[in-house]
């Protein structure tokens, strides 16, 4: 060994992103054009391709379904389903692909609930379910009740994103003990949202309370972070997690 090479650095060399651990991925936005998620057939297709290369069996999207943005309904989400489907076998991907939706939690939507009003669910009637990111909603601990009283399960959609309930660790507790499933966002665990957001979702995970993982892909952009993934400490542990993914 030459002088010169005591300064050399090590090489590290970053295993690609697998998946298949996880096998079904239940949060996204891969239907073009009805919320802020794909835009275009062309870029669905593409996504979906990049999905199925990281070893995942099956896809369950999830359009927003925000009364003041994206009124979508079952209708649109499903007539969007068919077509994306219909795309995906003539590109010959070989993946299942289901839709179901994100549902944004205020009053329209306990409404909804109250109703009777069939909501878009996946496996065991679950029903992902998102809130805003600043303000806790007055109606989030009754909106989960009334969902259950109707024969749902309620998924909490990334809760690491919340900046009320990092602030709130009675409210945490509160969610905890009354068994609400929380949904992580893969990214959170890389820092795509903030500092703040992936320590968060670190604590989470200490505390083993995440049922469910979702990569919530929007864009390519995404999946470019979420291929960043296998350098940091959390992936080995999220890898041997018992998740409700794999019933899916």
């Amino acid at each position: 060994m030459g002088f010169l090479d005591l300064f050399k650095r090590k090489e590290i060399v970053i295993e690609d992103l697998n998946l298949n651990w996880m096998q079904a991925d239940m949060h996204s936005h891969l239907i073009p054009g009805i919320d802020d998620g794909s835009k275009t057939m062309e870029e669905s297709l593409e996504l979906i391709k990049r999905l199925s290369g990281y070893g995942l069996r099956k896809l369950i999207t999830t359009p927003h379904v925000m009364s003041e943005y994206y009124r979508n309904t079952p209708e649109i989400i499903n007539m969007g389903l068919s077509d994306l489907r219909e795309a995906v076998k003539r590109e010959g991907i070989e993946i299942e692909i289901e839709a179901a939706a994100e549902y944004y939690l205020d009053e329209i939507f306990l409404e909804k609930i109250k109703s009777g009003e069939e909501l878009l669910s996946f496996g065991q009637k679950h029903v992902l379910v998102e809130t805003g990111f600043i303000n806790k909603p007055q109606m989030l601990l009754e909106t989960f009740f009334q969902l259950e009283m109707a024969g749902y399960k309620p998924i909490f959609a990334h809760p690491e994103r919340y900046q009320y309930l990092i602030g709130d660790k009675k409210l945490l507790e509160e969610l905890i003990d009354r068994q609400v499933c929380f949904q992580m966002n893969l990214l959170s665990l890389t820092g795509f949202y903030s500092k703040q957001v992936k320590e968060f979702a670190e604590m989470l995970l200490e505390r083993n309370v995440i049922k469910f993982f979702g990569t919530d892909c929007h864009n390519p952009r995404y999946l470019d972070m979420l291929e960043t993934l296998p350098r940091y400490k959390s992936y080995s542990k999220i890898k041997e997690m018992e998740i409700l993914n794999t019933s899916l």
